[in-house]
């Protein structure tokens, strides 16, 4: 656990002092905050952080792909990852360190948002059992979210790329197969299964369901499965 503790601070700190790190967080920041006060901040309106946080959902497809790019990308393209094959550290450290380097960053992304539910409490009430659990979900979605665009990193040198094939992989799994189970109520049983939005909005709704956490965290450990099986490929090429 060494390395992966020693990898996972080298890779915080370069989201420290990426500016492609802050405009994204920043890009995020501002949007929330438009969501915030058209969707959730409305007189007269029920004090549920349920649109807010589904909004947010869909805001990730997007901004965490941006974030992974990088992670391996980077490394080809600039040979790094050479000293790091050489280096005496397992695929899967490299992977796990890689990955929890972006969830912390991410992770501060999310506790950044506690501002709105302050507000919130400002001016109404907040169910903060429904609140604890909406945060867990949106948790768990980032971790899976970040496992895809770590993967999507893991298969090309070019970091646009892998932001495309991550918003690619993501897009289809939350947004395709939602619209797929309202077209078609006939394979919605089974779309269900792999909706992710549907998933998350179990967690929106303050309900802990332990089938949607095994999927987040199943799938977020087969994506990172998979990135680690790329990139012990690299090391044979």
């Amino acid at each position: 656990m060494k390395n992966v503790v020693a990898l996972t601070q080298r890779e915080f700190t370069t989201y420290i002092y990426s500016p492609i790190a802050y405009l994204t967080a920043f890009a995020f920041l501002v949007l929330t905050g438009i969501l915030f006060t058209q969707n959730t901040l409305l007189p007269g309106e029920e004090s549920s952080v349920r649109p807010l946080f589904f909004a947010m959902g869909s805001l990730f497809v997007f901004c965490v792909p941006i974030l992974t790019m990088r992670l391996l990308s980077e490394e080809y393209a600039s040979g790094t990852i050479e000293t790091l094959m050489t280096a005496p550290v397992t695929d899967w450290e490299v992977i796990l360190s890689k990955f929890l380097g972006v969830f912390l960053f991410y992770t501060g992304l999310v506790v950044l948002t506690v501002i709105h539910l302050l507000i919130i409490a400002i001016f109404g009430q907040i169910d903060v059992g429904v609140t604890l659990v909406a945060y867990l979900g949106l948790l768990l979605l980032g971790a899976f979210y970040a496992s895809v665009g770590l993967f999507a990193s893991a298969c090309t040198r070019y970091q646009l790329l892998a932001s495309v094939i991550g918003v690619g992989l993501l897009a289809i799994l939350t947004f395709v197969t939602d619209f797929l189970s309202l077209q078609f109520p006939g394979a919605r049983a089974v779309l269900g299964k792999v909706n992710v939005r549907g998933q998350f909005d179990v967690f929106c709704r303050g309900i802990f369901d332990t089938t949607s956490l095994i999927y987040f965290l199943s799938l977020t450990v087969f994506f990172l499965f998979l990135a680690t099986k790329v990139l012990e490929s690299k090391r044979w090429r």
